[in-house]
């Protein structure tokens, strides 16, 4: 249990680490152009937090189980550290570089890799593999917002 834990929070502290060098620019968010749909800015850091919690239990589970990732295939692992690293790159394009096209094939590239870590996950734990659908979901669903907010925001993207 104790290992479970370590491994939770060092998990739940990486993903957290984008809003900490990149945090969320809320005056630029607020001067685009958003869909009727778009969620408040307060849910953004609630659902990720939950999420992030999620991600961690899931990546606890796979690791207690494969005696620290030893007996865990390498491709796991690559794609849990492509989808880490997708992940972490979306706050960097959206408020640090302020490009919302990259930030929308980021986007995307969240819920891909996001589909294909859950494939991975399945031989080790089908809890850990289900802890990270609404994971999927949210992604698919902040794809769908970038490539809105991008279009909506055309005119403006020009200057990028």
């Amino acid at each position: 249990m104790f290992t479970f834990i370590v491994v939770f929070l060092i998990t739940y502290a990486l993903f957290s680490i984008s809003g900490v060098l990149f945090p969320t620019d809320l005056a630029y968010y607020s001067t685009l152009k958003k869909p009727s749909w778009n969620p408040p800015a307060k849910l953004f850091g609630l659902a990720w937090g939950i999420l992030y919690a999620l991600i961690s239990a899931s990546v606890a589970i796979v690791y207690t189980k494969t005696d620290g990732f030893q007996e865990a295939a390498t491709g796991y692992v690559l794609i849990l550290l492509i989808n880490y690293l997708v992940n972490q790159a979306f706050t960097f394009f959206e408020f640090k570089l302020k490009d919302r096209r990259l930030a929308f094939i980021d986007a995307a590239l969240v819920a891909i890799t996001t589909f294909f870590l859950i494939i991975a996950t399945i031989p080790y734990s089908k809890l850990a593999a289900w802890l990270l659908v609404p994971y999927l979901l949210w992604s698919c669903f902040a794809t769908v917002l970038a490539w809105s907010i991008y279009q909506l925001n055309k005119d403006a993207n020009r200057a990028f």
